[in-house]
């Protein structure tokens, strides 16, 4: 049975969907996070595999390791499916964007990044079971809880099971036209903070040094130094608690990516710099967590690839291969040198807002994709 005309079902795969979306899964809260993996563990384990929860650590939630029944287990490398069920909504979200279909559109947290692209693949694994159809390879699936902060806790267990596989296959959001990322730019996070003078604002203010007025003309500073090669962004800022005090401290994060490996590091050295005291307020630079460049030229990622284009003109669209930026945990496995496909999971808009939907019929399109990747990857 060729896998492109495998039953999926649309109705089927957004009821399927409920659940998943509609158990919020922040990144910061563990124990949300630890309920979709329960999800995912129990609708894998229904499927037949072997499953296995990772305990979480610094602070995270755990990640979910399923293997499917194969005759070649543990004798040859296999094909790992690697995707995260943290999202950057946080609790609450559903009450202005719930779970919801209108027409074409599928909408709700995390739907799209990237939720629905992990659900298609298990969806894709489901069919070719009830097909009787066995893949060439044996299959793995890993859940991690912590991508959308930079994957600090669990990139060893990523790379890991990379190291075992002969591919990776990363259902990240698909590109609007159908297309797929066979590279990733380099990305390095940033933790900064200023450490002002507090006094009373009214009375005293001129004796007080405002941590929060010296970050914000950094904040400036950071992003004037954004050029064609290295570009620089800061999205996260904490400080103050009382308006009628000047404040003593204020915290922010900051994101830098670029194209090259050397224009990144320059990139770091640049911020790391900045670091020193100037006019009564010390600013302090620590690098975060850093995903590597994932160059495009890998013959065995231009491999997949091909047949992933194969495919795709068989479901009746002209597929695109790129590399982009946007890190996501292909960044770890390509620049190992693994064979990888990433944005294999479904299309939509509107990610990481208030906004984020799918394209309905996406979802059969991606899964049937992915089934034919899993049935041709020897």
């Amino acid at each position: 049975m060729n896998p492109l005309d495998l039953p999926f079902d649309t109705d089927d795969m957004i009821a399927g969907l409920k659940p998943w979306i509609e158990c919020e899964s922040p990144t910061y809260d563990a124990a949300a996070v630890n309920r979709m993996m329960d999800i995912a563990a129990y609708d894998m384990a229904a499927l037949g595999a072997q499953v296995e929860r990772i305990p979480g650590r610094m602070g995270f939630g755990g990640s979910v390791r399923a293997r499917f029944p194969h005759p070649d287990y543990g004798r040859v490398p296999g094909i790992l499916i690697a995707g995260h069920m943290d999202t950057v909504h946080p609790i609450g979200t559903l009450d202005v964007l719930p779970f919801r279909r209108e027409g074409d559109l599928c909408y709700g947290p995390g739907l799209m990044d990237m939720k629905g692209g992990n659900y298609i693949s298990l969806d894709a694994i489901r069919q070719l079971i009830r097909a009787g159809l066995q893949t060439p390879l044996p299959v793995t699936v890993l859940f991690t809880p912590d991508e959308e902060v930079g994957t600090p806790s669990t990139r060893d267990l990523i790379e890991a099971e990379a190291a075992r596989s002969k591919y990776v296959l990363v259902p990240e959001p698909g590109h609007e036209d159908g297309g797929v990322t066979i590279g990733r730019y380099a990305i390095a996070r940033f933790n900064m903070r200023t450490v002002g003078q507090p006094s009373h604002a009214g009375a005293r203010l001129s004796d007080g040094k405002s941590a929060i007025a010296a970050m914000a003309r950094k904040i400036i500073e950071i992003e004037d130094m954004t050029g064609p090669d290295c570009t620089f962004s800061v999205g996260v800022i904490h400080a103050g608690q009382w308006v009628n005090c000047v404040s003593s401290f204020c915290d922010a994060q900051a994101l830098s990516m670029a194209k090259k490996q050397e224009d990144l590091d320059d990139g770091v050295a640049r911020m790391l710099a900045l670091q020193g005291t100037a006019n009564g307020v010390e600013f302090q630079v620590t690098r975060g967590v850093t995903r590597p460049v994932w160059h495009p030229d890998n013959p065995g990622t231009q491999m997949i690839f091909e047949i992933a284009k194969d495919i795709a003109k068989d479901l009746g669209f002209a597929m695109e291969g790129r590399s982009q930026g946007g890190g996501s945990d292909g960044n770890f496995t390509g620049a190992m040198g693994i064979p990888t496909l990433d944005s294999l999971g479904v299309r939509g808009q509107g990610l990481h807002t208030l906004n984020e939907h799918i394209f309905v019929d996406s979802l059969v399109e991606r899964a049937k994709l992915m089934a034919g990747l899993l049935m041709r990857l020897s």
